[in-house]
């Protein structure tokens, strides 16, 4: 293990904060977007919420820990997998006076819960805090370090 790979660490784990914050902020954005992917039939798909998936997907610690230690036997930082799409079903809502409006009067709204998004922005919000609070303690490490250089 390097000296710096603490600051690598934490310096990937902020980003990958940060993607999940902008996720959720861009679904947050478009809750009420009936037009979000026009299909091959000329119909348009109301908006689809996107999901990022952290990490390798393996559910044992020790199958994570070997695919995190590369050839050299340095760890690696956290990396995002995949922003995936969630295909929970879409909501119906009855307004025969929306444009978008089928000729039953339901309309599709997208299947993004606001609430389900601050949820996870207040989630990806500490686990940011978290991180810088680990960059700061290494930084402070590292210079504490120097002093006794002196």
């Amino acid at each position: 293990m390097g000296m710096f790979d603490a600051l690598n660490f934490s310096a990937s784990g902020l980003t990958a904060q940060r993607l999940r914050m902008d996720v959720a902020s861009s679904n947050m954005a478009n809750v009420d977007s009936t037009r979000g992917r026009l299909l091959e039939n000329g119909e348009w798909e109301p908006y689809r919420r996107k999901m990022v998936v952290l990490g390798s997907g393996e559910s044992s610690f020790k199958s994570m820990f070997n695919k995190a230690v590369n050839q050299n036997g340095n760890l690696n930082g956290v990396k995002v997998s995949e922003i995936k799409n969630d295909e929970t079903p879409f909501k119906s809502v009855y307004q025969p006076d929306h444009p978008d409006a089928g000729e039953d009067g339901f309309v599709q709204l997208p299947n993004v819960d606001p609430l389900k998004e601050m949820v996870d922005l207040m989630s990806a919000t500490r686990s940011y805090e978290a991180n810088v609070t680990a960059l700061n303690a290494a930084k402070g490490m590292y210079l504490k370090a120097l002093e006794i250089g002196r």
